[in-house]
């Protein structure tokens, strides 16, 4: 059975870089599994009343820092802050431990002409985990041993659940699956409810049937035998509704074939923003 986060951590402190919605999130979720306040510090220019209600240290100077140098340093900021906020911490750590990256398009390779030699292990988190459902896919570079890869994964699992991907260029496969895939849900919802306007529905009517419709199918296929085509095919009756709605969406250019189009456009954005990121810390 996995150590608890806190007996992992074993009194290391984190420096949470970039404390908004998603570094806010995963504070929670560190506190939550018995981290103490004691142990985090959070850079952030623009704390919000719940950040600085948390007993967290906020915004540490350079000699705080080199007086109680964090062992593990998590990015949580847009990935065109990087040369803005890198060089300075690298300046106020002087060098980089292990650090866990949450910036979408950001290759180890950058941020390590940025900050300098380290650990760093890079995640693709997605919007769930700010309420704790959150999917991350994580990569450990060469130099990140296997109790650096414990802290990494627990430190994510806090928000979630966590799977390792043995290539960093899974990354770019990772954000257009489940980092940009709540959006798709989202936007199923939208067509979903707007469906249900256009057959004489109410507005709020609709939009509870397209919504607990979605929570329900999700539940489903979070039980233990819940496989997407097994359940489909279970509630699709020869003959029926079902049948006739599904031979439009399974049709040559149905939805199979929108979303193989739609993640290879995301995959393929995630790489050119990569790219950028690369050129840019060349420079």
């Amino acid at each position: 059975m996995p150590k608890p986060l806190s007996d992992l951590l074993d009194g290391q402190t984190l420096l949470l870089v970039g404390g908004g919605k998603m570094g806010f999130a995963l504070m929670q979720g560190w506190l939550g599994a018995g981290v103490s306040a004691a142990q985090i510090m959070v850079q952030e220019p623009a704390p919000s009343d719940a950040l600085r209600a948390a007993g967290v240290t906020l915004n540490p100077d350079t000699a705080t820092l080199e007086s109680h140098p964090p062992a593990i340093v998590i990015l949580a900021v847009k990935p065109q802050m990087i040369e803005a906020v890198l060089p300075d911490l690298a300046a106020q750590l002087g060098g980089a431990p292990l650090v866990l990256s949450l910036m979408a398009g950001v290759p180890v390779a950058t941020m390590r002409a940025l900050l300098g030699d380290g650990a760093y292990v890079r995640t693709m988190p997605n919007t769930p985990a700010s309420i704790g459902k959150g999917m991350t896919a994580l990569y450990a570079d060469a130099n990140v041993d296997a109790s650096q890869k414990d802290i990494s994964a627990a430190l994510l699992a806090a928000v979630g659940k966590t799977v390792w991907l043995e290539n960093e260029k899974m990354i770019d496969a990772v954000t257009a699956i489940s980092g940009s895939g709540p959006a798709y849900v989202f936007h199923l919802v939208e067509a979903l409810q707007a469906g249900a306007q256009a057959l004489g529905l109410a507005e709020e009517t609709s939009r509870q049937l397209a919504v607990q419709t979605i929570i329900g199918a999700a539940a489903m296929l979070a039980e233990p035998n819940g496989e997407a085509a097994e359940l489909r095919r279970n509630v699709t009756s020869p003959g029926g509704t079902t049948e006739a709605a599904l031979d439009v969406l399974m049709g040559e250019n149905g939805l199979g074939e929108l979303m193989r189009r739609a993640t290879q456009a995301a995959a393929n954005r995630a790489q050119e923003l990569a790219q950028i990121g690369s050129e840019t810390a060349d420079e």
